[in-house]
């Protein structure tokens, strides 16, 4: 992974966005094979620990306390019930266990019990990721040192854009908790979503913003809007099937070694429309039924699609923490 920012611009995206679909394609495809295994696919598990009640507006989500939504809050769940569905993710397969909480930020009371989950997960030889919202420095830490892999804290959409979906929170708010993650050590999940509304040039503009990180995330998910009900976003226009391929494909090219996670969406796209994404360099995806409150595809039907690709979910290196364990 690069330690020095790229020097990417918007009309150096733009101008791959815009070539010939297949020469996109082939392009992508071979900055994929130059960097991964083009027939494995990473799998993550996402649980909500912490459902509603947020206090951010953000106009595509049903956990937003601000913006109609009926979904009611929860509290923090337990550690041990965390660490089961760890321990059920794993024998399924997945080699990271993502957890979040819909908080602007978790509050200081709250941490002892992250930490026991982060620490738990590790244990068990998966990689672990949360999503908390911002952080302080020394929540930061506290993370870092209970041994937490990846924190997981998207940028949405552009800089332009972003205050049409989200208010209560600035753009700079999110690069600077990025900033301060991967400061303290720990590799930066962050990506966007399609569909919302932006532009073309949204899109590209929150590409470079990613790519020129130092370093790039390490995964990338690129989520297509599913619209909820009692949303700002509830009537959104569906973002064209080719269009987000296109994005699929100039992040893989512009992200070269970053794991690209065809994320939320994937359970109203088609065989083919997934099969595309993985060609245009998506090598990573959620498993399981739902994605904090979203639906997602059964694990059934993910391994049906992955038999009639000829791909193989990966297999994560063996942790020395879990062989001590055992």
């Amino acid at each position: 992974m690069q330690t020095q920012p790229n020097s990417w611009t918007r009309d150096a995206a733009q101008a791959l966005y815009d070539l010939p679909l297949m020469d996109l394609l082939f392009r992508a495809q071979t900055v994929h094979r130059a960097n991964f295994d083009p027939n494995k696919v990473q799998t993550s598990k996402l649980l909500s620990i912490k459902t509603g009640g947020c206090a951010e507006d953000c106009a595509y989500c049903s956990q937003s306390a601000r913006n109609g939504s009926k979904l009611s809050a929860s509290k923090l769940i337990e550690v041990e019930r965390v660490l089961s569905e760890a321990r059920k993710a794993k024998e399924g397969g997945a080699t990271r266990f993502c957890m979040g909480a819909a908080w602007r930020e978790p509050k200081d009371r709250d941490m002892a019990a992250l930490v026991a989950m982060v620490e738990g997960v590790r244990d068990m030889g998966m990689e672990s990721c949360m999503t908390l919202g911002m952080l302080s420095d020394t929540q930061v830490v506290q993370l870092r040192d209970a041994g937490l892999d990846y924190y997981n804290h998207n940028i949405d959409t552009s800089e332009r854009y972003y205050s049409e979906v989200i208010t209560t929170r600035t753009f700079a708010d999110r690069i600077d908790t990025m900033n301060r993650v991967q400061e303290a050590g720990i590799k930066v999940c962050s990506g966007g979503i399609l569909g919302m509304g932006e532009g073309v040039q949204d899109r590209m503009d929150m590409l470079v913003t990613l790519a020129n990180m130092a370093p790039a995330p390490d995964s990338v998910p690129i989520n297509m809007l599913m619209p909820q009900q009692d949303t700002p976003l509830a009537d959104a226009k569906p973002i064209d099937p080719i269009d987000f391929v296109r994005v699929i494909a100039v992040a893989r090219i512009m992200m070269p070694q970053s794991y690209v996670r065809l994320s939320a969406g994937r359970s109203d796209m088609s065989d083919e429309l997934q099969a595309m994404c993985f060609f245009a360099g998506a090598n990573s995806i959620f498993v399981g039924e739902t994605l904090l409150t979203a639906e997602n595809p059964e694990e059934d039907t993910d391994a049906v699609l992955f038999a009639k690709l000829g791909l193989q979910a990966e297999v994560a290196a063996q942790d020395s923490r879990a062989d001590a364990a055992e």
